[in-house]
């Protein structure tokens, strides 16, 4: 006895095994479940996935996700401390270790190494200098991935914030060469945010 190979349950297979940590296998178990729990789960989740898609956006110009009808905390509230990050996953992250309890700004990734600074791709650094002139910003915490695409990224930062009164920090080395944000532990995250050094132009 073979599959019924449905068109619609095939397709939504496909989509869920592209999100992160689920493969074919795992999206089968998924769409099983959701098959079983009709009413429980494909009702609400398809109206809860409606109302984001509908109401949820991301801001322009911290980069944080916020609803279409309510004004960004980044424009509502005064603050002079930025803890620049490449996505929203670092930025959950590092709120899940209450280590930092200050204002964000979510870049969208990391510059491309070998493209050329130039380069940036949608990133959100240009909103990122503005916010630090409008706001009187006395701290920006790069709090980018160990990585060469994380460190480029902090460097270009740096350069684009250098002729500002602002201090820059870097996270310590609690956060090993090569890690991303997202995948560090509690225990790298604290040490790393607690002896963050300073950042020395010239």
């Amino acid at each position: 006895m073979t599959d019924n190979n449905i068109k619609e349950i095939e397709n939504l297979i496909k989509i869920i095994s592209r999100l992160p940590g689920l493969g074919p296998k795992s999206a089968k178990r998924v769409v099983l479940k959701l098959i079983n729990k009709r009413e429980e789960l494909i009702k609400p989740l398809t109206n809860a996935l409606a109302q984001v898609y509908k109401n949820v956006v991301r801001c322009e110009n911290c980069g944080n996700l916020k609803s279409v009808n309510i004004n960004c905390i980044c424009l509502t509230k005064n603050y002079d401390q930025i803890c620049v990050v490449e996505n929203i996953a670092d930025m959950w992250v590092i709120e899940n270790t209450g280590i930092y309890k200050g204002h964000y700004h979510i870049l969208g990734g990391t510059l491309p190494t070998f493209e050329g600074k130039n380069n940036k791709k949608g990133l959100l650094i240009d909103s990122l200098v503005n916010r630090v002139k409008k706001n009187s910003v006395k701290e920006v915490i790069l709090a980018t991935s160990a990585t060469v695409e994380g460190q480029t990224t902090a460097h270009y930062i740096q350069d684009s914030l250098k002729d500002y009164k602002v201090k820059i920090t870097k996270l310590a080395q609690g956060i090993s060469v090569g890690t991303e944000i997202e995948f560090a532990d509690d225990g790298s995250l604290l040490s790393a945010f607690k002896n963050r050094s300073p950042i020395i132009t010239n």
